[in-house]
């Protein structure tokens, strides 16, 4: 849907605050990563998003920045450009 509405960037609001080595509900030593690309996500079998739509975003060159809607100021920090979650780029 982003690419029919021509955006820059795509903004995944989810429960944790970015994407981890692990779940961090059930694994407290999981890490979350700072910046990934779509191919290391890809390719470490990461729970970004739907396969599909994640190598959609990747062809088409278009970021995702995941962040945890449940955390305060989270949106606003990502609308601000403020490291906050984890950053996809290609």
């Amino acid at each position: 849907r982003g690419m029919e509405m021509n955006v820059d960037l795509v903004l995944k609001a989810t429960q944790v605050d970015g994407v981890y080595t692990d779940d961090p509900k059930t694994h407290p030593d999981a890490m979350r990563y700072q910046r990934l690309t779509f191919d290391e996500a890809i390719i470490k079998n990461l729970k970004v998003m739907d396969a599909t739509a994640l190598t959609l975003c990747r062809d088409q060159k278009l970021p995702i920045n995941v962040f945890s809607i449940l955390k305060p100021f989270a949106l606003r920090r990502v609308v601000l450009g403020e490291d906050e979650g984890t950053f996809l780029q290609f």
